[in-house]
């Protein structure tokens, strides 16, 4: 039987991992350059240390995956996470805040502005529910404007709205 949004969020046992970079490790890329080196501790982090931090985005401000992997390597003071990981928690957030709303469960979770969350440089989620027209339109509703990109949207101005942790 195939898991809901919001039992696809239950933590793993074997997260959070503090791992060495690799330079074959799926996120290398973006992992190095929030300045971790090959050898250097990173983190894989749980959707439970993402969830409070997607939440506490006020309205008027955004928030990227960058911004986020950033405070949670602060945090747990290692030079970077793993953006891949953390993107795969944040869409589902997105998509298990939604199912919530539509079940009526979880006041907790469904209250989670997960909007406010973009992608790196301030481009759209397609992943999230309704793809990146409904993304457009709940940051539009908030005041945001939203520029085209070709296939792609990006909150105009869009660091001029960020939030750092």
């Amino acid at each position: 039987m195939k898991k809901t949004w919001v039992e696809k969020l239950a933590d793993k046992a074997t997260l959070p991992k503090v791992l060495q970079l690799e330079a074959g490790f799926p996120c290398y890329k973006a992992v190095h350059k929030m300045g971790a080196e090959i050898g250097e501790p990173i983190i894989l982090v749980n959707a439970g240390e993402i969830i409070p931090i997607m939440a506490s985005v006020p309205l008027g401000k955004i928030i990227t995956i960058r911004e986020i992997c950033l405070g949670l390597a602060k945090q747990h003071a290692v030079k970077g996470c793993c953006s891949l990981t953390s993107g795969i928690f944040i869409m589902t957030i997105a998509n298990a805040v939604e199912e919530a709303r539509a079940a009526n469960i979880d006041d907790a979770l469904a209250v989670i502005p997960y909007w406010r969350t973009l992608k790196a440089e301030g481009f759209l989620n397609e992943k999230f529910p309704g793809g990146q027209d409904g993304h457009k339109q709940k940051l539009e509703a908030e005041g945001f404007r939203i520029n085209g990109r070709g296939k792609k949207y990006q909150v105009a101005d869009w660091d001029k709205h960020l939030l750092i942790l």
